[in-house]
């Protein structure tokens, strides 16, 4: 039914833009307004509506203080990847979001926990990642549950992978910490507060789609509406897209991605625009494939196969998240140098694992390629070593008492 009303009010949309057009007024409005409508505002209903009920069930549980007693079940667990059991929450809340999740690892008192911690949050795909798998789901793999299921699984693996990892490095190797949380008693939260936490995170991210996602998305139109052609500067035909500036500036860093698979322009510059908010991924490809006679899903589709599809999918879920989520890691690391080292670790983890999913992928179809399967080879060795290299943690908490 919400799907319905949203495609009958861009009907409506549609046919006062054609009675303006018609009348020849507004045209340049029309212009910007027909190739971006249904990638921004509109196209949040429904993440809104998903925000909303994510929200309402995570104030709901930390109230009925579920959380504490669940870090403390899994503190065992989690220190066998390395982890705390308190770096639960944290990747819980950052299912909704990564922003909240970040700052939720305030609540680690150790030094080295609380910086992995915030590390390896956001390999969990959050609300903003989920149009994007389900665009790649529906224009590539027919839809199929399995690719949004992977997506966190994939996460988790990540998370578990990264901590294994990072554990045996001399930034975070150590003693281990003492698990220290208040278990209080059970009770139900209000109904006010739940409600009045819902319409907070409700209304950011709605002026969120209507600035940050819109404004980004206008300005991926006009790049990739304008361009030099022939000497000059001016609009340019469907036809002509390879001309635009959007292009030359894809074109000149496509070769970058080129071993994963997709190195055309398209597909670099949907996942830089991703830095600036993960939905972007959604806006632009709908905005670099809404040319031609079919629809944006099988331009998509033309574009890429499985396996590049699976991997421009999985480098995007784990490589660095969105700009604000970027300044909540500045703020909790409080390191620009600690800032940076996240941010290469998480899209050199995900240049990785993509690497080996194309290559890999293409030696089982004949597609393979000898230097690409070479280097993916390598770092799969590298990270099997490091994660079965011995590394010998004490057991026991020492400390000197002064009396």
């Amino acid at each position: 039914m919400r799907a319905q009303r949203v495609r009958e009010a861009e009907s409506r949309i549609e046919m006062q833009v054609a009675k303006w057009t018609a009348e020849g007024t507004g045209k340049g409005f029309c212009l910007v307004f027909c190739d971006v409508r249904h990638t921004s505002v509109a196209g949040r209903y429904d993440g809104i509506s998903a925000k909303r009920t994510g929200n309402r069930e995570f104030k709901v549980a930390p109230r009925i203080v579920y959380f504490s007693r669940i870090a403390f079940v899994l503190d065992r667990i989690f220190r066998k990847f390395g982890l705390s059991g308190k770096s639960f929450i944290p990747m819980l809340i950052g299912t909704g979001c990564g922003i909240p999740g970040i700052m939720a690892s305030r609540t680690i008192e150790n030094e080295r926990d609380r910086r992995m911690t915030i590390m390896t949050t956001t390999f969990i795909p959050c609300g903003a990642k989920v149009p994007f798998i389900a665009m790649i789901a529906g224009a590539i793999f027919g839809g199929s549950a399995w690719v949004a299921t992977s997506a966190y699984f994939i996460g988790m693996a990540a998370i578990i992978c990264s901590g294994i990892m990072l554990k045996k490095t001399k930034m975070f190797s150590g003693d281990p910490a003492p698990f220290v949380m208040e278990l209080p008693a059970y009770h139900w939260p209000t109904l006010g507060n739940v409600l009045r936490s819902m319409w907070e995170r409700g209304w950011s991210f709605i002026k969120k789609a209507g600035t940050i996602i819109l404004l980004s998305t206008i300005f991926v139109w006009f790049t990739s509406r304008f361009g030099w052609l022939d000497g000059q500067f001016g609009m340019l035909e469907e036809d002509q897209i390879s001309a635009s500036i959007l292009a030359k500036i894809g074109n000149a860093i496509a070769w970058i991605f080129a071993p994963l698979g997709w190195g055309n322009w398209q597909a670099t510059v949907a996942s830089i625009t991703g830095l600036v908010a993960k939905e972007n991924i959604v806006g632009t490809l709908g905005v670099l494939y809404s040319g031609g006679a079919g629809t944006v899903y099988d331009a998509i589709a033309a574009a890429f196969n499985g396996i590049t599809g699976y991997s421009f999918l999985v480098f995007n879920l784990l490589c660095a998240p969105c700009f604000a989520a970027i300044g909540a890691i500045k703020r909790e690391m409080n390191s620009p140098k600690w800032t940076w080292f996240a941010i290469a670790y998480q899209c050199g983890f995900a240049y990785a694992v993509a690497l080996m999913i194309n290559q890999f992928g293409g030696l089982f179809t004949g597609n393979a390629n000898i230097i690409g399967v070479i280097a993916a080879v390598i770092v799969l060795a590298a990270i099997i070593y490091m994660l079965v290299r011995p590394y010998k943690e004490a057991t026991k908490l020492t400390t000197k008492v002064e009396m």
